[in-house]
């Protein structure tokens, strides 16, 4: 019964453990389900490691029935995208809840009551949902691709979660998108004539990013993402102190030839970044890098294999958007990329997301180099 589940929110140590703890439990006959480094999950969560908390309140809350943690569930508000144009999907009103996890509906039932409840008392009128903690982190629910494993940095949810959330009146509002590509034997006739007219281009230059000046490319990178994502549904600016925590976490999984950048006279203007997935060498590790884990991982970064590389981010400064150069860019990058991913890191296949579903720009592309929607994370918004 409903009326057995107690919901505390967290305020100690040892909530947090059994309110991270709880996911390995859950899924842990998932065969799909990529355990987290615990390490970074505690981190996501610690307001002292975590510039989110900066701008953003959050309340965690952990269901128990007899005694035990059978539920989890954030609830936030993210004071920037408070600050951000209703048209573009969050702004004034609007807040967020995100991590959940459930033994069953009627437990997923009341946390979603406990989070609105909250929310609701601070303030908000409006929720968009889940969001894990923030839109850069793992938005949305899985809808569609629990039959195979996600992606580095991709979320993995049960396919209950879809009908338990839809049920408490929840409705869709946005859907966020992956795409697979077979890359070991090229890309489209068409693509190859685009990038050596490319190539033709002497104003234009494509150059991989230099790791003994990391601190300079991220942040040039995180500018034109922030540039070039302004305009896009959910868009909240990365702070200063954002965009170095991403370089920090990013850094040991950055590899040169992997991530480039397009210059136009010059000037920094779009840039690509690849993965190789982490997931790989992490899915065994439950979530811990001991006692000899740490030894595996460090080898795996070293020398890294991976049939996967993940593209999670691309962006093309506001000013070239729409425009033919900004398509060639992007096609060039990713021929270049494909290359080197096939030949020096073993990659087969490779993942491109998320996209916003209605991105024409982003989807024309994933459409012209013959890739397939293998995930959707859906996105839901409710009025409070």
């Amino acid at each position: 019964m409903s009326s057995d589940i107690v919901i505390h929110p967290v305020t100690n140590k040892s909530q947090r453990k059994s309110f991270v703890e709880l996911a390995y439990r859950l899924y842990k006959n998932d065969p799909h389900w990529v355990p987290p480094l615990k390490s970074e999950t505690y981190a996501l969560l610690n307001p002292k490691k975590n510039p989110f908390f900066e701008h953003a309140k959050v309340q965690l809350f952990l269901a128990e029935k007899d005694g035990l943690p059978v539920g989890r569930i954030s609830a936030h508000i993210d004071y920037l995208a408070l600050e951000q144009p209703v048209e573009q999907g969050l702004g004034p009103g609007t807040g967020n809840w995100g991590l959940l996890e459930a033994e069953d509906e009627a437990t997923a039932s009341r946390l979603i009551d406990t989070a609105e409840k909250w929310l609701k008392e601070e303030g908000m009128d409006r929720i968009i949902a889940p969001m894990s903690l923030s839109v850069w982190d793992e938005p949305g629910l899985l809808t569609t691709g629990q039959d195979h494993s996600p992606t580095v940095m991709m979320g993995h949810h049960k396919a209950e979660y879809q009908g338990w959330i839809e049920s408490r009146g929840y409705n869709n509002v946005k859907e966020l998108v992956t795409y697979h590509l077979p890359i070991q034997d090229g890309l489209p006739p068409l693509i190859d004539r685009i990038v050596k007219s490319g190539e033709r281009n002497g104003k234009l230059k494509l150059r991989k990013v230099d790791k003994s000046h990391f601190d300079r490319d991220a942040k040039i990178i995180m500018n034109i993402l922030n540039d070039a994502w302004s305009d896009n549904w959910g868009f909240v600016p990365l702070t200063d102190h954002e965009i170095d925590h991403v370089g920090v976490k990013l850094k040991p999984i950055v590899y040169e030839n992997l991530i480039m950048i397009a210059e136009l006279e010059g000037k920094p203007v779009a840039f690509m970044m690849t993965l190789p997935d982490l997931n790989d060498r992490t899915k065994d590790m439950n979530g811990s890098l001991l006692p000899f884990n740490w030894v595996k991982l460090l080898w795996w970064l070293k020398f890294p294999k991976s049939p996967t590389m993940r593209v999670p981010l691309m962006g093309v400064v506001k000013e070239l958007q729409n425009s033919r150069l900004a398509s060639q860019m992007a096609f060039m990058m990713i021929e270049y990329i494909r290359r080197e991913a096939v030949a020096k890191y073993g990659a087969t296949r490779g993942e491109i997301g998320w996209i916003l579903d209605d991105n024409k720009g982003m989807v024309a592309i994933a459409d012209a180099i013959e890739s397939k929607i293998n995930r959707v994370y859906t996105l839901y918004e409710k009025a409070i």
